[in-house]
């Protein structure tokens, strides 16, 4: 009995060989954490504080809008969606008919301005010679006015003397009805002559008006600046550029997407035909939360990564600006956060990167797809 006790209280008794390896063990255990803990921490301040991510972000690029500037219908459709495009190369031609009509009327009108022109230039030489002959008409009617006023005048004084006479009988009743007759005839004389020289007058002055009328048309321009002429020139050349512009052309390199342009399709000049994709333009747009953006500066490096390539494929970029407001401030029904009931939600702010253009060519993006972005501020 007394010796199953003692073997008991043995048992009881902590061997102090394996107390000694448990403290050891914990204390090493311990050591683990905190240089683990350490570590992290360490991570954190001197690199993993430097990055900012998000795969919120989405590969984007500025399309070209492909849309007639005149009104027509298509008569050639040379492209398709997922086609590759050069710039200058031909996407859609609309039936040219009506704009080389247009064209060749503008060139008749181009003519007969022209010819208009030159008609002034010959008017004016005539009607200065007309206003030279109405000079030499009013001169010829002064004269024959003067002429006319003595003749009046000895008529006037012939008639007088002769009435003065009359009671003496000194003059005969048929000489003084002459006299009478001859005064008469000297004063319808005189009227007319001071009627003619009106006449001279104003032919003079209307004759002179269509000169001066004439010669503002063709004042200080030769027939090339003429303003008939000019205008008339510019219809031409607004003909011209239109018939040019049945002719829709690719305005920069890329790939066909969104074609709605058909075949016999009546179009409206602004009307969208198509839009060109230049995917060797890519960028991406990366919506980071505004608690990420403090040392987000422009300038900084950026990595990016493809849904559509996977850890693969790594892009190397720059930020090249941050949008001036977040999605919901310029959505279309903005949100109203005066109310009672608001709850705040962390906004998003797009950052635009630039891509490598030969990482680029290498391996090609599409618009919209999903990307992954993990910028370097250490320089902030």
């Amino acid at each position: 009995m007394t010796e199953n006790i003692d073997s008991t209280s043995a048992a009881l008794v902590p061997d102090p060989a394996a107390k000694q390896r448990r403290t050891k063990l914990l204390a090493g255990l311990a050591s683990v954490v905190a240089l683990g803990a350490l570590s992290a921490t360490a991570y954190w301040i001197f690199y993993g504080s430097h990055f900012v991510s998000t795969d919120n972000a989405y590969a984007a690029v500025e399309i070209a809008q492909i849309t007639p500037s005149i009104s027509g219908t298509i008569g050639e459709v040379l492209v398709k969606d997922t086609q590759s495009v050069k710039k200058n190369d031909v996407l859609v031609v609309i039936d040219p008919k009506d704009a080389k009509i247009a064209v060749a009327q503008a060139e008749a009108e181009l003519g007969r301005a022209s010819r208009r022109v030159k008609a002034f230039v010959a008017n004016d030489t005539g009607l200065t010679a007309q206003v030279a002959a109405r000079d030499a008409e009013e001169k010829s009617a002064a004269a024959k006015l003067s002429s006319a006023e003595a003749d009046f005048e000895r008529a006037k004084i012939d008639l007088t003397r002769r009435e003065a006479l009359k009671a003496s009988g000194s003059v005969s009743g048929d000489e003084l009805t002459r006299a009478k007759n001859a005064f008469e005839s000297a004063k319808a004389n005189l009227t007319s002559a001071k009627a003619a020289v009106a006449q001279a007058s104003a032919n003079r002055s209307a004759t002179l008006g269509s000169k001066e009328a004439n010669a503002v048309l063709i004042a200080g321009v030769n027939e090339e600046n003429n303003p008939e002429v000019a205008l008339a020139r510019s219809k031409l050349e607004q003909a011209q550029l239109d018939l040019e512009r049945t002719v829709i052309r690719a305005p920069i390199d890329g790939v066909i997407a969104k074609r709605q342009a058909q075949l016999g399709q009546r179009v409206q000049a602004g009307m969208p035909l198509m839009t060109v994709v230049p995917i060797q333009n890519m960028h991406v747009d990366a919506n980071f939360k505004e608690v990420q953006l403090e040392k987000v500066r422009v300038g900084q490096p950026a990595t990016i990564y493809a849904d559509i390539y996977g850890d693969t494929v790594v892009y190397h970029g720059k930020v090249e600006g941050i949008a001036g407001g977040s999605g919901a401030a310029f959505s279309a029904i903005p949100a109203q956060n005066a109310t009672g009931n608001w709850i705040k939600v962390v906004q998003r702010l797009p950052v635009r990167i630039s891509l490598d253009p030969a990482e680029l060519e290498k391996n090609p993006l599409k618009v919209g797809l999903s990307m992954s972005v993990k910028i370097d501020t250490s320089n902030h």
